[in-house]
């Protein structure tokens, strides 16, 4: 057998310096001297698997971006779709899967319509039909894992807990977790957090809305609930995180929660959350576990890793040290010792190409900062551009109608 890459010469996560090799879309080997058809030298680098991003917005509506202009440049090779579809809607999620190159696993929002608007898709009892959801996810078992519930005074309206009730019957039925998002009370959080199970995922866990702190984050905690970052656009604070971490409250997994609100600021991407979650007291090698081998367990995904046979999911990056300033989502301000640079992003042992994003969608209301920010993003861009990522000479040959 001939591996068809090696990536030389590299530290590799977990490993130690070592080569990676590639073999028909998966992991062959791990180890010195591997030898290939294609060879890249990444010495100096540090690879990893492919991020998972355990809660993200691809789907078609309000909140839904582009995985892959975003995917190639940050390591990202699965990006969960954390509940922009339901059952009304899921249709449209499979037609976004069909037109990338990243991994986009999902979960069913327990209402019906999902995320078509900004909110309020659990107001009318009616949409959060357990029956249908239950169908819906055994008919579509390959893509769905588990369900999303959002649980705010917005979203839910008069309706309290009902709608996640529901979302846990349905889950309950076909063995799924259920991730559920906090905010703004009514309900209280307490009332929330009291019926999540051993294995759910409560997302936005150091929300400066709902600040999780008191004995029902606890007792949650102890009994199994995982904590899930879900930065987005107010769901992470500095003082809540770094209480919690303080405490032993340290999340499981790390997320983003990127959508057309927050992808210009002030989440930006994964990388960019992790180095605050270092800044917060993580270590690097808790922050790489919890986008990697931590959300493929809490959803039962095969990559996270780079044990041979694993898809040939992979990041590789510089890491940089200093002092780099980070904000969250109320502007409080960090610096992080360290930040992470992609230098490529294999998914299935293909190197994705470049692709520029979109402009924002007209609803998206920017403010001044992530207008000034957008900019330097397109600048930012036009510079990465210019410098050659690791194996890009082939990527004419294959990649020849890249998507603009």
């Amino acid at each position: 057998m001939i591996n068809d890459l090696v990536l030389a010469g590299g530290e590799v996560h977990g490993t130690g310096r070592a080569d990676v090799a590639v073999h028909e879309g998966r992991i062959a080997a791990v180890g010195p001297g591997l030898t290939g058809a294609v060879v890249h030298d990444v010495s100096g680098c540090l690879i990893t698997p492919g991020l998972i991003d355990l809660h993200t917005h691809v789907g078609p509506g309000y909140w839904g971006i582009e995985p892959d202009p975003v995917a190639w440049r940050t390591g990202v090779t699965t990006w969960v779709d954390a509940g922009s579809a339901g059952a009304y809607t899921l249709a449209g999620l499979r037609r976004v899967m069909s037109d990338v190159d990243v991994r986009v696993p999902a979960l069913l929002n327990i209402s019906a319509v999902g995320l078509a608007g900004r909110t309020g898709e659990s107001r009318d009892p009616a949409n959060c039909d357990v029956e249908l959801a239950v169908e819906t996810i055994r008919t579509h078992r390959d893509l769905i894992r588990g369900v999303k519930v959002r649980i705010d005074h917005e979203t839910v309206g008069a309706n309290g807990v009902e709608p996640l009730r529901r979302g846990l019957a349905a889950a309950e039925a076909c063995g799924v977790p259920v991730m559920v998002h906090i905010g703004t009370a009514p309900p209280a959080l307490d009332e929330i957090l009291a019926i999540m199970r051993q294995g759910d995922i409560v997302t936005h866990c150091a929300s400066g809305f709902a600040e999780p702190l008191g004995a029902a984050a606890r007792r949650a905690y102890e009994r199994g609930v995982l904590f899930d970052v879900g930065h987005g656009s107010g769901g992470f604070a500095f003082d809540v995180a770094e209480a919690q971490i303080g405490t032993g409250l340290r999340p499981y997994t790390i997320s983003t929660d990127l959508h057309a609100r927050s992808v210009h600021g002030p989440v930006f991407d994964l990388p960019t959350t992790m180095a605050k979650l270092v800044a917060a007291g993580l270590t690097l090698d808790e922050v790489i576990a919890a986008v990697t081998v931590h959300p493929a367990r809490a959803l039962g995904l095969t990559g996270g890793t780079l044990g041979v046979g694993a898809p040939a999911d992979i990041a590789v990056w510089k890491v940089e040290e200093g002092r780099f300033e980070v904000v969250d989502a109320h502007r409080q301000v960090r610096h992080s010792p360290l930040r992470l640079r992609n230098r490529a992003t294999y998914v299935g042992g293909r190197l994705l190409p470049p692709r520029l994003p979109a402009p924002p969608a007209p609803w998206v209301p920017l403010t001044d900062a992530q207008r000034a920010a957008l900019a330097r993003r397109d600048e930012d861009l036009r510079n990465l551009l210019a410098v050659p990522l690791v194996g890009a000479e082939g990527l004419a040959e294959q990649f020849p109608r890249p998507r603009p």
